[in-house]
Formats: structure tokens, sequence, C-alpha cells
């Protein structure tokens, strides 16, 4: 996706897009993270007994996850859709 510069500048719904792109990809990398350090976590709790330490690994690396993944999948789906609508309406 690039920013071409129109008569004035860039296209400045393109540049935020782009920085919107950049946070969804930056989030669900650490969503994904924290969903796999969670499992992982889980893993070790289940075969060398839960302590208190790895429930509290658990819970806090899905609870990260689910607070930084979903909204950074639903905003995902936004900017590709708006991609789409904009790739639509130049064709």
């Amino acid at each position: 996706m690039s920013s071409s510069p129109g008569p004035s500048g860039p296209d400045l719904v393109l540049v935020r897009r782009a920085r919107v792109a950049r946070l969804v990809k930056a989030g669900q990398r650490l969503g994904y993270g924290l969903l796999g350090l969670a499992v992982t976590a889980f893993a070790f709790g289940a075969a060398a007994g839960f302590s208190s330490a790895v429930t509290a690994v658990v819970t806090a690396a899905m609870g990260g996850a689910t607070v930084v993944l979903a909204p950074s999948i639903v905003l995902g789906y936004a900017v590709r859709a708006a991609e789409r609508e904009d790739e639509a309406g130049r064709g």
C-alpha cells in the first residue's frame, strides 16, 4: 500500500490506515505470543504440577492475549475490508 502524494500531499486516510495496519500486526504478534506462552505454561503445569506461579502465568497470559488479540483481529479485518473497497472503487 502506497501513500501516493496527491495535489496537496500524501493521502492522509492511507497514511492513517497504514499506521493502524502496523499496530494491528504488532498487536496480533503480541497476542498470539501471549497465547503461545499460556499454552506452553499450561502444558508445563500439566506435566510438572500446577504451582501458584504457573497458574498466575497462564491466567495473566490468557488475559493479556484476550485484551490484545481480539481488537487486533477485528481491526485487521476492518483494514482489509477498507483496502478491498478502495480497490473495487478504483477498478
